[in-house]
């Protein structure tokens, strides 16, 4: 049954407690014309709308930024609201007891995706976008909060409507630093990052305003003359010229009106909250908060906040998974915030995302000071070594030394990936080698029913599997022992976490903090962590790295959240024309079946330690088979 329209049939307006004041289902629907999902049943979608009063004046609203600048309605609290999207067994009681959080990526919904092999859609519905629809099987209620302001107003995608800050009504002005790279020319962009929606420009010839142009990350910045440049709108700069692929170019500029982004962080506080202790959603006994990169980091500061205890001091999350998130946190509670920010190897390199704390002793020390501590997963792949300094999370911040998770805590590490599962065929990316073809989303269906037995039964997961400094699988680049393949080069320059000093935009910065990258065998490929079968059993090398193709500029610069794939020669006479010093595919494997039959050996070891399913090892093979062809076809 759908109904577009807030009525009593559909619990349109449901009054609530605490801090969620009310909410309105906009849609209330069968999933899948209400197709049986095993011992789960049926699922229901439900899209809402989450209205939100909180009390500026208690301490756990102190810590979001600014909120003694909202406005206020009568009662005095600061109102606010934000999307809501849940898939939810309609009988609560068949459901597994646990809400599965996704932290949203700028609007969108990953979760059926990573785990079900899901095509992507704002609004799930078909039959192709639940994929196989293992989250469903196992009775996981799955749930989405809008908690970033500046995503655009996009059908399906999730957004917060917040609040500006004021002076007691005057508007409030400050600087901004806008960052852009691109890959091809063009003569206008948004001072906003990855198409979300920019701070308004206040002032365009204000004291400090300026455009600035560079080739490297810490080269000097050389000024544009002001008359080559102009605001195109409140949003948008023109260059007569044009902006050239490759280049780093900031303009800096006096923005107004700061929309109150920490109520991002609590909307999704409140709304798990609610979720958990309010009696309203029967069956909800737990919460796991899962993000995936911009929202793994978003985790890490949601922790560092002091954001997982609620207004009554409760637990929110029971379970956190923050998952390629490497070092990072962000920007999602300060004044003039601008979330999508994220630290890269070349791009967005120098705001405040890679900022100690980096361990989980600085990141948990709210959290156990007010005893809500959860379990944590820290999942992270090669690339995030690479290009989000993730080595800082399990280092001493002179890098000389291993620090060990503590009890709660697991770190997982995924050899030879890159930021996102990769694809056979490799896609087609502007870069020096093929893209990644490593998939590491098989383990993590392994993983997510470790966090839910650990948090429902006490069973612990697998201990942690990292690289550490201490059995030399963690060095700099300069000791790594990458084979010499012909026509394939190292990056020189990495992701670097800067000591960086805001006082002034842009800010000053200073010494690295030094990170590590795991090191490799003689086929180039990482030897420590979870090793997904294809790269235990490899056809080539694997990498969390990849450099720019010399058509989008900058190609000594690492292309951002890609890996590389570097197939084995076919044969031996191929592998010695090419002066190859990876053995051959012939060299190494009698036949398909043979290498098929290793494959399988590996999956099943994976399955004995917890990181596979059994059930995945048939798909993981069928993988495998399509690598072979693929490699054995392949100019």
């Amino acid at each position: 049954m759908r109904s577009r329209v807030l009525t009593a049939l559909l619990l349109a307006s449901v009054l609530c407690p605490a801090a969620v004041k009310s909410i309105q289902v906009i849609d209330r629907s069968d999933v899948l014309d209400g197709e049986s999902e095993g011992a789960a049943g049926r699922y229901e979608r439900i899209i809402a709308k989450a209205h939100f009063a909180v009390d500026p004046n208690l301490a756990a609203n102190k810590i979001i930024a600014d909120i003694d600048l909202a406005p206020r309605d009568e009662k005095g609290m600061v109102e606010f609201s934000a999307d809501l999207y849940i898939l939810k067994p309609r009988d609560a009681a068949k459901g597994n007891g646990t809400a599965l959080v996704e932290i949203s990526n700028r609007g969108g919904k990953g979760l059926l995706g990573t785990f079900d092999d899901g095509a992507f859609a704002a609004d799930p519905k078909a039959p192709q976008e639940f994929g196989d629809r293992f989250l469903l099987k196992q009775g996981f209620t799955l749930v989405w909060i809008g908690w970033e302001p500046d995503v655009p107003n996009t059908p399906g995608m999730l957004r917060l409507d917040a609040p500006v800050a004021t002076e007691h009504g005057k508007t409030i002005v400050g600087t901004v630093r806008s960052e852009y790279i691109g890959e091809k020319p063009v003569h206008t962009i948004s001072l906003a990052d990855m198409n979300q929606i920019a701070y308004a420009l206040a002032d365009p010839n204000a004291p400090g305003t300026q455009l600035t142009v560079r080739d490297r990350i810490r080269a000097e910045r050389q000024v544009i003359p002001r008359n080559e440049w102009k605001f195109e709108d409140e949003r948008h700069v023109t260059l007569k010229s044009g902006f050239e692929p490759g280049r780093v170019y900031e303009v800096i500029y006096q923005a107004k009106d700061p929309v109150l982004v920490g109520l991002g962080p609590t909307a999704v506080r409140d709304m798990v909250s609610y979720l958990k202790y309010s009696g309203e959603e029967k069956g909800i006994q737990r919460a796991i908060g899962f993000g995936i990169s911009q929202s793994g980091r978003f985790l890490r500061e949601f922790l560092y906040d002091g954001f997982n205890a609620d207004e009554k001091g409760r637990r929110v999350f029971d379970g956190v998974w923050a998952h390629v998130a490497g070092a990072g946190r962000g920007s999602f509670n300060f004044r003039f915030a601008q979330p999508s920010r994220d630290g890269n190897p070349f791009r967005n390199t120098i705001y405040p995302t890679d900022i100690p704390p980096f361990t989980e002793d600085g990141l948990l020390e709210q959290a156990r000071k007010q005893n809500v501590e959860p379990k944590i997963f820290f999942t992270n792949g090669s690339y995030e070594y690479w290009g989000r300094a993730a080595s800082l999370i399990h280092t001493t911040p002179d890098g000389k030394a291993d620090v060990t998770p503590d009890a709660n805590t697991r770190i997982y590490f995924f050899a030879g990936s890159q930021h996102g599962a990769g694809s056979i065929p490799p896609r087609k990316v502007e870069a020096q080698n093929l893209s990644s073809v490593n998939d590491y989303r098989f383990a993590e269906r392994a993983l997510l029913l470790k966090m839910q037995a650990w948090l429902k039964d006490g069973i612990e997961p697998p201990p942690s599997e990292y690289p550490k400094v201490s059995k030399d699988q963690l060095v700099s680049v300069g000791a790594l022992a990458f084979p010499q393949i012909d026509g394939v080069r190292v990056p020189r320059i990495k992701r670097e976490a800067y000591r960086l000093d805001f006082a002034t935009e842009p800010p000053k910065v200073g010494d690295p903090y030094p990170s590590l990258v795991p090191q490799v065998n003689s086929d180039g490929n990482e030897t420590a962590g979870i090793r997904m079968p294809e790269v235990a059993v490899p056809l080539g090398t694997h990498t969390g790295w990849n450099l720019r193709s010399k058509a989008i500029g900058a190609p000594d610069e690492m292309l951002n959240f890609t890996g590389s794939y570097i197939p084995f020669s076919r044969t031996t006479v191929e592998r010695e024309n090419r002066k190859d010093p990876r053995p051959s595919i012939e060299e190494r494997y009698k036949s398909k079946r043979e290498y098929l039959e290793k494959i399988t050996d590996s999956a099943q070891q994976l399955v004995q330690k917890g990181f596979l399913l059994d059930s995945d090892v048939p798909r993981i093979r069928g993988r495998a088979a399509s690598e072979w062809d693929y490699v054995q076809t392949a100019n």
